[in-house]
């Protein structure tokens, strides 16, 4: 097999930098990588000529809650959609085999409420319910018609991505399995991938050089709960869960979007998430030991 050569747009982002760092440690001679930054214009003089591949990760994260400000939105248009149009165009043109798309399981809306499911199949249609979500959307509408015979275009819609070093809603149960001897039992369900076992399924993307819309998630759905009560086990704490506070983190999710974020219920259908090849490189516990104790 011919190494790839392989483009990462966004400078020390947390996917591309772990993506780079998985490849290169454990299949060297499959990808060899270059980053850009695309945070001024220079970027649009550099030829991407000879790359097999861009993977574009460069992006504005969701940070907000509630009700955005015009500015805010009109910068997740301009970055996470138009950019994301532009950058897929310039590689085509230049010559590149394949554009894979960082999309997000946020183009399908909020998680349910809390005591509720969501499930998506292959049927489920896209439903964003904020800005963000829409501007992933809006670009995946703006690079899937790109795609022809000389230009794959791979997008990748990860659930909730966790790791070493990752940011987001993993923190905020990692500091409550550290704080906490108790914590409220609560059943629900949540698709979630250690970032090994995605940077695992990006290398066999990009080695694969495949196109389409596709789904990586952890073999088991997580438990919100289960998973605090891991996180502590990790660092030799007993934590204990007590049930019957069910109805207490209900009501707080129908005013607490947090609360909603954390126990509400989101998963992928395990059918569309299958592929050809294993990606799993970790199981949930191995994946926490990993994340926690490496």
């Amino acid at each position: 097999m011919v190494k790839k050569r392989v483009l990462i747009t966004g400078a020390n982002s947390y996917i591309g930098t772990s993506v780079e760092k998985y490849v290169l440690e454990n299949y060297p001679e499959d990808c060899s990588f270059d980053t850009i930054d695309l945070k001024d214009a220079a970027w649009r003089e550099k030829d991407f000529t000879g790359y097999d591949a861009v993977f574009h990760v460069a992006g504005i994260a969701h940070s907000d809650s509630g009700k955005i400000s015009a500015e805010k939105e009109k910068l997740y248009r301009s970055v996470n959609t138009d950019l994301t149009v532009e950058v897929a165009n310039k590689a085509k043109t230049d010559g590149v085999k394949q554009f894979v798309f960082m999309s997000s399981a946020i183009v399908y809306g909020d998680s349910s409420k809390v005591g509720g499911k969501k499930n998506i199949t292959n049927d489920t249609p896209v439903s964003p319910a904020n800005c963000y979500g829409d501007s992933k959307v809006q670009a995946e509408n703006g690079i899937l018609p790109l795609a022809d015979d000389n230009f794959k275009v791979c997008i990748l819609r990860p659930p909730m991505i966790f790791g070493k070093g990752c940011k987001g809603n993993y923190q905020t149960l990692r500091k409550l399995a550290l704080k906490l001897k108790l914590f409220p039992y609560v059943k629900n369900e949540r698709s979630m991938i250690h970032i090994d076992n995605f940077c695992e399924f990006v290398r066999l993307m990009i080695v694969n050089e495949e196109c389409g819309i596709f789904f990586p998630q952890n073999i088991e759905y997580s438990n919100t709960s289960e998973m605090v009560k891991m996180i502590a086990a990790a660092h030799g704490k007993k934590l204990h869960l007590i049930h019957g506070f069910g109805w207490a983190i209900k009501f707080m999710g129908l005013f607490i979007g947090i609360a909603k974020k954390a126990f509400g219920s989101l998963t992928y259908d395990k059918v569309i998430s299958t592929y050809k090849e294993d990606y799993i490189v970790a199981d949930i516990e191995e994946s926490i030991r990993r994340t926690e104790n490496e």
